[in-house]
């Protein structure tokens, strides 16, 4: 059914493109700082994330070889679970050509089928990109993610005229398309100067600026301008599907101890009577179980979404 068109107030789905030195993970720092909350930082480069300790508060998880997607969407579950309200996934690059990425991953499934075909061997890598986007698309958090830039050298003229020998970022290292998943997209320089590739806020259209706690000020304020989130109906049956999903994880795939252990939660109501609060109270006890169990639920735990 069709209905009139209304903004609606949401959350930050960033990216930062650019080449090794141009700034990136100081950038996601100031930006997050002007948004306002805790923040949170994954951390694929190494320990950097420690290095920018005196710039705001913030808490990190190192991840390290492999970089598979599941590593990812533990992080970004455990984030929401933990009541962060920015996320910054440095860097978004190793879920895709890292170790253990999906690049990785195709590779070596193409080597294990007979065919060797490498096309077939996408319809395995595909869903799990898929359920990357997902996840950040629906994340309570605010997300900004940094991706390198590929990097070629240029001979271009400085301010003084001369002609010089310069590094400039080309496109992402990540997958074809990625940097449209997100709702704008800064591409810095090795100057530490942002162009804007994309910008549906278009409050950036055709600046050049330098990254400072204002610039997340003024995507904060950008953010909160509209109605309060109102779910669809789909939106509601989406978040069902996950949980009860994460209790099948939770059981092994039985169903049956599956739905027992929800309807213990919901006085054993169906689902069609859910409310507000007994979804509020699955997504809770799912991650109390996950994590008691030692595992988190890779089929994504409810979203705090208002019913």
């Amino acid at each position: 059914m069709f209905r009139k068109a209304e903004r609606r107030k949401a959350k930050l789905r960033l990216a930062i493109t650019g080449p090794a030195g141009s700034g990136k993970t100081y950038g996601a720092l100031l930006i997050a700082q002007g948004l306002g909350g805790r923040i949170a930082m994954i951390d694929t480069e190494n320990g950097s994330g420690d290095l920018y300790a005196d710039t705001c508060d913030y808490d990190v998880e190192t991840l390290t070889a492999p970089y598979s997607i599941q590593k990812y969407l533990e992080s970004i579950h455990e984030a929401e679970a933990s009541g962060y309200n920015v996320l910054i996934i440095d860097s978004l690059s190793h879920a895709w050509n890292g170790e253990g990425g999906l690049l990785d991953m195709h590779n070596k499934i193409t080597k294990n089928m007979k065919s060797g075909n490498s096309y077939a061997a996408w319809g395995q890598i595909t869903p799990w990109h898929n359920r990357l986007i997902e996840t950040m698309l629906g994340s309570s958090c605010h997300i900004i993610a940094t991706m390198r830039s590929k990097t070629d050298y240029a001979q271009l003229q400085n301010d003084r005229g001369r002609t010089e020998i310069r590094k400039v970022g080309l496109a992402p290292v990540q997958r074809d398309g990625m940097d449209y998943e997100f709702t704008v997209v800064f591409d810095l320089s090795m100057e530490h100067t942002v162009t804007v590739s994309k910008d549906r806020t278009s409050m950036f259209d055709r600046q050049v600026f330098t990254i400072t706690p204002d610039t997340g000020r003024i995507l904060r304020d950008w953010l909160n301008t509209g109605a309060d989130f109102q779910p669809t109906a789909q939106d509601i049956r989406n978040t069902i599907s996950r949980l009860y999903h994460g209790y099948l994880e939770l059981f092994e795939q039985d169903s049956q101890a599956a739905q027992a252990a929800m309807q213990r939660v919901t006085d054993g109501r169906g689902s069609k009577d859910w409310t507000q609060d007994d979804v509020k109270n699955l997504g809770e006890d799912l991650a109390l179980r996950m994590q008691k169990k030692g595992i988190m639920d890779e089929a994504g735990l409810v979203q705090d979404i208002p019913l």
